[in-house]
Order: structure tokens, then C-alpha cells, then sequence
């Protein structure tokens, strides 16, 4: 392109136009220091015509000017004789097929003299499903290419028998990201992303994005990222993303006044973001439904009234924070799990005790789109309940209750029930020790089953030499003997939590060791999956009265947030790796 000085208006450098028709199929325009390249998209825009903008390109100087423009997608990409490429990035895609039945092509112009192109053109090359920039570019002395036909044009494929646009095997677009990563679908097929903080490069199948040349880290050691500073000792803690917003931490704190507090994710901290009244708080639960967001917590204690109950939160759009939506009865309230069955939304809450009763029955709440509402759906009877837990195994939901007190002994048996026929049966009981937490996991095609015991007490037996160092099981899904079979036992120390998380191809498993008998000064333990060994300690954490934890991930790295029971200090710890 050689153009004589700058234009006035706009001046066409080619469109390719059906006849008949004033609209423009395809056509790459010249404005004053701009170029709009257009295209018609029947499908994702209306009907109505596309314009790619590319600013500061500048061709009036009366020097011959190369031009490349490579189009994939949603992805257009200039280069103005072999300098740093200027790509942009549009809603609507180039489409994927495109007739050009009774269509011409029309050099400077677009079939009338208005947008005449006042310039040279020497040579115009379309290469279908290919960028030229790198067979052109690496000449010597670009400007002067033959006005032969380039080499990359004798060997194209062959015609194909539809109008879909042809793509090289060899060429595609590249996304370069940090964070979450770029929408996967039919529109993205081919395209490749590589993850800068990972040091990964994915292909997109249409779907999802598939792994094809990724540094798999190891974890090295952790190292003490963040003290948190909270309102009182911790009970829990929940780590959520609300989408378009960012990253937040809910912690259950035990004191009321000042209740419980939400933190944010901002500048690679947890920073507090705002209070809820609480009663003596266990533990908090996020979930959605449809658009909606909601927190539950868990109140283990009355209010000021004499009121007992727990409370469901909605996220509030406009106000940007937690607002009340649903309170709901509940007895010295430890634990809340939501699922998803068949399209309906539940939440289960776990009771603990009325009174001193610790036999009562614990809920399992049906929402109810007409009302908007959680409504009763099931009791289940439990023991001094500590937790539920809800998973599935090919089409079969599950939910496993930790049982941990009778009124007279922790040695109790726990149940995993079954969803059959519109409501939960039970499906296997395990005996347990004061269980605190189950945590499901797959490592493979593998399903295991880990319990948190806290302690060993009879009232009718002797007493051990300590109640508190006991072991804590996992077990196996056994699918010939359709059930759960003990795989491993692991000495711990009133262990109350279990948390599962992944570092590259590796697996581990971290326990909340909160008393050990003599101090709540007592490490808790990372391990490692070995394989045949099973799990294997690597690292020793000092906690205080550890209680939760919770595994995050950042475009920053991987992390760890573990609350204390025992002091206003949470913390959260950076996984390092190799």
C-alpha cells in the first residue's frame, strides 16, 4: 500500500461485496491515522456489520507500507511493515462461515466513487486460515517482496465442500492470561491459552481447556504468609469467590458482641470488609442458586432474646455486602452443607443439642422456588452432630453425618446415607470416636473417606491414659462390596478438621490438631499421598488450638487459612513451591 497523503474521509482498500447489496461482506478501510477492518455477522450481531478499529497506523508519507492482518475469532491482529503487532479483542467473533455467493471482490473501493482509495496498491494475498506475518516478516528486506505469487499460496489445501472457513492445524489464536482462565467453547475450539502463572499451555477442545505442556510444581515448604487479626477465637472459616467481585474469607468468631466478620481478598491480603451479628458462631456455609448468593451460619447459642436460630445471608448486588434473608430454627447449630439433587436445591443443618439432649433431630431444608424459600424436607436423628457432608459417586448422592456425642460415650457410630426414591437412607454406619469432620477426596478413579476424631470417653469404661491422642481414619469406596473399607489409620490429637488439596500431580491431606492432652500448643500435620504407603507426613505446622482449615488459590499461588479456638489469631500460610 502506498498512499498519496492523508485522507479526508474514509477510503476503501478493498470490500468484497454481494450484488445487489449495498453492505459489505469483508472490507479493510483507511481513516485519518486509522484503519477499520469490517465484516458481516448475520448471526451474533443481527444483521448488523462489524468494525475492527486500529488506531495510530499511519500510511500517508508517500512510502510503500506492508500490511498484514490476521483474523481469528474474536482476536484481529495488524502489523504495519513487520512492527510489534496491534491486536484487539472483539464480542462479536469473525464469523465461522460465510457465503459469498453473487459476492465480488472490489479493489479501492466499494463499488461507487465514493471511498475511491487515492494511493497504490501493489499486491493484495488472501491466505485462508493462516497468519502471514511470520512467512513475510523474516525477509531481509521486507518492502521489496516479489509481486510474484508467494510460495505459501502453492501449496494451499484443498477447496472445501462447504463454506466453512479452513483452518491450519499448525495455526490458531493464543491467549496470554494471569488469573482465571478465558472462556472455553464451540467459538474458542483450536485456540491455545497459556497460563503465565502457571507456566502452562492449554487448547481449547470446545469445552474445556486441556493441559498440553504444563511445569508441574511440588510443594517445597510453607512458610507463615498472614496473622489475622479477628474479633474473638475461631471457630471456622469459609474461603469464597463471588464472581466479578473477588475472593473473601467468612470467619465464625465465638464472642458476641462483635459477632462475626467477612474479609476480602485486596492487594494479595485478607482485609476486613464487614461485621454480622452472630451467636456464638461454628461455621458458615456459601452457596448459590440460579443468580442468587447466600451465607449461612451456624449459631450454637440464643440471642439476647432467648431466641434460637440460625441465619441464612443474601449477597446484595447494589449494597455490595451480606444482607439477613431467612432465619431458621435450629439447636446448638454446628454445621450447614448445601447440595444439589436432580436440579433441586437443599441445605442440611447439623444439631447438636437441645438442652442436655444431644439425641435430636437434625434438618435437611428443600428450597422452594415459588415461595423463595428453605422449607422442611427430612429429619435425620443424630448424636451431638458435628458436621455433614454431602457427595456423589457416579449417579448416587451421598450425605455422612459425624456423630460425636450420646450423652454417655464419643464411641458412636456415624451413618452415610443414600438419596433413594426422593429422600435419604441409610446406606453404611461406621464407628467413630467424637467425630468432628468428614472429608471426601479422589485421588484417580479412587473415592476415600476421611474422619476427624476428637476424643475417646465412656462414661461406663475406664478411662485411657489420654482421651485425646486417638486415631483418625480413612476409608476406601470398595465398589465389589459396595461400601467404604478402612484404608488407613493416623495418629492425631483431637483432630477436628481435615482438609484435602492438590500441589501439581501431588496429593495431601492436612489435619486440625487442636489438644493434645497437656496443651493446645500441638503441631498439626501435612501429608503426602505415597501411593501403596498411603499418607505420609512432610510437614509439621505449629497451630493453637487449631480448628479449620481451608485450602485457597490465587494468581498469586496456593494457600492455607487455619483458625484458632483458643486465641483472636487466625493465619494464613503460602504454600511453597519447586
Amino acid at each position: 500500500v502506498r498512499a498519496r497523503a492523508l485522507p479526508q474521509r474514509n477510503e476503501y482498500i478493498f470490500t468484497l461485496m454481494v450484488e445487489e447489496s449495498a453492505s459489505v461482506l469483508v472490507g479493510l478501510r483507511y481513516a485519518p491515522d486509522k484503519l477499520h477492518f469490517l465484516f458481516w455477522s448475520q448471526e451474533r450481531a443481527g444483521g448488523w456489520q462489524t468494525r475492527v478499529t486500529f488506531p495510530n497506523v499511519s500510511l500517508s508519507d508517500s512510502q510503500w507500507h506492508t500490511l498484514i492482518l490476521a483474523v481469528s475469532g474474536q482476536s484481529f491482529s495488524l502489523t504495519v511493515d513487520c512492527s510489534i503487532p496491534k491486536d484487539v479483542v472483539v464480542e462479536t467473533p469473525f464469523p465461522a462461515s460465510l457465503s459469498v455467493r453473487r459476492a465480488s471482490f472490489y479493489l479501492g473501493n466499494r463499488r461507487r466513487r465514493k471511498g475511491v482509495f487515492t494511493g497504490l496498491l501493489r499486491q493484495l494475498v488472501l491466505l485462508p486460515g493462516a497468519d502471514a506475518t511470520p512467512r513475510i516478516c523474516h525477509a531481509v528486506n521486507f518492502k521489496v517482496a516479489t509481486l510474484s505469487v508467494p510460495t505459501v499460496l502453492q501449496d494451499v489445501p484443498a477447496k472445501p465442500v462447504s463454506n466453512e472457513v479452513l483452518k491450519y492445524p499448525y495455526e490458531t489464536d493464543m491467549k496470554v492470561t494471569l488469573g482465571a482462565p478465558p472462556r472455553c467453547s464451540k467459538q474458542e475450539k483450536a485456540q491455545f491459552w497459556f497460563n503465565a502463572s502457571r507456566r502452562g499451555l492449554y487448547l481449547c477442545n470446545g469445552s474445556t481447556w486441556v493441559s498440553m505442556l504444563e511445569v508441574q510444581h511440588r510443594l517445597d515448604y510453607v512458610e507463615e504468609y498472614q496473622n489475622l487479626v479477628t474479633n474473638s477465637e475461631t471457630m471456622g472459616v469459609e474461603v469464597f469467590t463471588i464472581p466479578k467481585v473477588g475472593l473473601f474469607a467468612a470467619v465464625a468468631n465465638r464472642l458476641t458482641p462483635p459477632g462475626s466478620a467477612i474479609y476480602r481478598w485486596s492487594d494479595g491480603k485478607f482485609v476486613h470488609y464487614q461485621n454480622i451479628p452472630t451467636y456464638q458462631a461454628q461455621s458458615w456455609k456459601y452457596f448459590t442458586i440460579g443468580k442468587k448468593i447466600f451465607l449461612a451460619v451456624a449459631n450454637f447459642e440464643p440471642n439476647e432474646r432467648g431466641q434460637e436460630f440460625s441465619v441464612i445471608y443474601k449477597w446484595s448486588h447494589r449494597k455490595a455486602k451480606f444482607i439477613t434473608y431467612q432465619r431458621i430454627t435450629t439447636h446448638s447449630a454446628r454445621d450447614w452443607e448445601a447440595f444439589v439433587i436432580e436440579g433441586e436445591a437443599f441445605l442440611a443443618v447439623v444439631n447438636h443439642r437441645e438442652g442436655n439432649n444431644h439425641n435430636i433431630d437434625s434438618v435437611i431444608y428443600r428450597w422452594n422456588p415459588r415461595t423463595g424459600l428453605f422449607e422442611t424436607n427430612q429429619t435425620i436423628p443424630t448424636s451431638g452432630a458435628y458436621d455433614w457432608e454431602f457427595f456423589t459417586i457416579g449417579p448416587y448422592s451421598f450425605l455422612a453425618v459425624a456423630n460425636t456425642f450420646n450423652g454417655t460415650s464419643t464411641k458412636i457410630y456415624s451413618h452415610i446415607y443414600i438419596w433413594l426414591s426422593g429422600s435419604f437412607q441409610l446406606f453404611q454406619s461406621i464407628l467413630t470416636f467424637g467425630a468432628a469432620d468428614w472429608e471426601v477426596f479422589h485421588i484417580g478413579d479412587r473415592v476415600f473417606l476421611a474422619v476427624a476424631n476428637s476424643h475417646s470417653y465412656d462414661s461406663g469404661m475406664p478411662a485411657p491414659s489420654n482421651f485425646y491422642a486417638i486415631n483418625s481414619s480413612i476409608y476406601e469406596l470398595n465398589i465389589t462390596a459396595q461400601m467404604f473399607v478402612k484404608f488407613q489409620d493416623l495418629l492425631t490429637y483431637s483432630a477436628l478438621d481435615w482438609e484435602f488439596f492438590s500441589v501439581g500431580d501431588d496429593s495431601f491431606l492436612v489435619v486440625a490438631n487442636s489438644f493434645d492432652g497437656f496443651t493446645f500448643s500441638v503441631n498439626s500435620i501435612i501429608y503426602r499421598w505415597q501411593g501403596y504407603e498411603g499418607f505420609v507426613a512432610a510437614h509439621h505446622l505449629p497451630t493453637v488450638g487449631c480448628r479449620d482449615w481451608e485450602a485457597f488459590h490465587t494468581a498469586e499461588g496456593s494457600y492455607l487459612f487455619y483458625s484458632s479456638a483458643k486465641e483472636p489469631l487466625s493465619k494464613v500460610l503460602k504454600l511453597k513451591t519447586t
